[in-house]
């Protein structure tokens, strides 16, 4: 088939997706929004924009995004079997109709949610097919349900990583957001049981490090974060607020075979919830016993983690996209 996949990657999540599309034998384009560049020609512009987005729902960047991703397609100058869209709340609407002109089938995928990201109502009508990995979405507006997935392993379950040296007991890194209060108490929580760990938060504003948390202004790239990650023995998961979707950070642990500590309580309704390898705190009172660290991580049953593979994310999204969230 000849597919494009069209994303905002900014973490470099979704090349993982072409790469296998490109290893299953299709002919793949993957158009990354993220690498396209927005100024204001000058200052009128940026007051220009703040009229559009307050009164007329638009928005110069998407604007922008959307031109330069209709112009990709035609340079592509093939109908595309499918055309894959990651994040396409950050596209102007007008693009997003456009996209059924050069492929024969649309698929959203969106891993935020409504709530905080209210222009994904605006799209969802014009696409052929919408999945997104947030349950209420997906009852409350018809949609398919789609976890994220696991980009940072095989298929193979057994893979326990036992050569790489532990460093660290937990780690976490988010975006300076609403979670900042939270992520400070299970810091401080872990201090006080004298568990080591590493926690970044990115900003591009700030760099500073505090007695428990390290601020950065740059991106650290996904490989550098899979590093951090392999000699980490917990993996952290703080969901944002009114968000039950589950973040990277969870298929990360199950495909590394790691604990998880999540302040997401949705995840007990998971097939591959175990306690054994995954506490759920709550983000008001967060208390993390050390006896947590002193049992090893039980595998999941191999049909459950296959589910939740990249090729399994794949064979639901792309190739079979049928089934709803019931």
């Amino acid at each position: 088939m000849r597919i494009t996949l069209i994303s905002l990657d900014n973490w470099g999540f979704n090349e993982h997706i072409a790469i296998t599309l490109k290893q299953d034998g299709h002919d793949v384009h993957h158009i990354d929004f993220n690498k396209i560049q927005y100024k204001y020609p000058n200052p009128f512009h940026k007051i220009y924009n703040f009229i559009l987005k307050s009164f007329f729902r638009k928005n110069l960047k998407t604007m922008h995004f959307g031109k330069k991703i209709i112009k990709n397609l035609e340079e592509i100058g093939e109908l595309q079997d499918v055309i894959l869209v990651i994040k396409g709340d950050f596209i102007d609407v007008e693009s997003v109709k456009k996209l059924k002109k050069y492929g024969k089938k649309t698929i959203a995928y969106f891993n935020d949610n409504t709530k905080r990201c209210p222009k994904i109502i605006q799209v969802i009508p014009h696409f052929d097919e919408v999945f997104s990995f947030e349950k209420e979405d997906c009852k409350k507006y018809n949609l398919n349900f789609a976890t994220n997935w696991i980009y940072n392993s095989s298929s193979d379950n057994n893979n326990n990583n036992n050569n790489v040296d532990i460093t660290y007991q937990v780690f976490n890194i988010i975006s300076k957001d609403g979670r900042l209060p939270i992520l400070s108490k299970i810091a401080n929580n872990l201090e006080l049981n004298n568990i080591n760990y590493k926690i970044f938060v990115y900003h591009k504003k700030n760099k500073k490090k505090t007695k428990t948390i390290e601020y950065i202004n740059e991106y650290i790239s996904l490989s550098e974060v899979e590093q951090y990650i392999n000699k980490s023995q917990v993996l952290l998961d703080v969901n944002r607020k009114g968000q039950n979707g589950l973040t990277f950070r969870v298929f990360e642990s199950i495909g590394l075979r790691k604990k998880l500590i999540t302040t997401n309580s949705d995840i007990i309704n998971y097939d591959f919830y175990n306690p054994n390898n995954i506490l759920v705190i709550d983000e008001k009172k967060p208390n993390i016993p050390p006896s947590f660290f002193e049992t090893e991580y039980e595998n999941i049953p191999d049909k459950i983690f296959r589910k939740y593979t990249l090729e399994g994310w794949i064979e639901n999204v792309v190739y079979n996209s049928k089934t709803k969230f019931n």
